[in-house]
């Protein structure tokens, strides 16, 4: 992940380029543009939400909840069918043993498991997403029998909330801004 340095390093370099071309932009026109090619909104949001420089070489990625199953048929009904992942790895220790799978979309990436002890079941998972309104009229479209969720606005965002057939629950919400 780009840290503030980083964004800050790359509008200098952008801006002497630009000169260096004959094209002569402020430094606040510079960093309003790293900010957009980073995916932010202005560079106020960029700055907010970047990291601190890494001084000490840790630095954490994407968090993978780990959601306690079932049933393999119904979690791939709720899981692929409804939700629209897709199974990016499944591993056993032997054919009849519990499953391990892992799902991913549009960079959400999800473990599922039947192991006794991976997940406590009825637990409940937040992530921030783009698209929400998108999505839910995705999921009611699909005419699922056992959930039509709605969005609710609330002071940080919008967000649906949907409940596997395990009692885990997910929380998909889009900042407001």
């Amino acid at each position: 992940m780009t840290t503030i340095d980083q964004a800050k390093a790359m509008a200098k370099r952008l801006r002497a380029a630009l000169s260096a071309h004959g094209t002569d932009i402020t430094h606040s026109t510079s960093l309003e543009l790293v900010a957009a090619e980073l995916g932010h909104r202005d560079w106020n949001t960029a700055a907010a939400r970047l990291p601190a420089a890494l001084t000490d070489g840790i630095a954490f990625h994407q968090a993978i909840p780990i959601l306690r199953i079932f049933d393999e048929a119904k979690a791939r009904e709720f899981y692929c069918d409804f939700l629209g992942f897709a199974v990016t790895m499944e591993h056993r220790h032997e054919p009849s043993l519990p499953l391990y799978m892992a799902i991913e979309r549009a960079g959400l990436e999800l473990h599922l498991s039947e192991h006794h002890g991976d997940a406590s079941p009825g637990s409940t998972s937040f992530v921030w997403m783009t698209g929400v309104v998108a999505f839910q009229a995705e999921l009611i479209a699909k005419n699922y029998g056992y959930g039509r969720p709605g969005i609710e606005d609330l002071p940080w965002g919008r967000q649906v909330e949907v409940a596997d057939p395990f009692g885990n629950r997910i929380r998909f919400c889009e900042r407001k801004g």
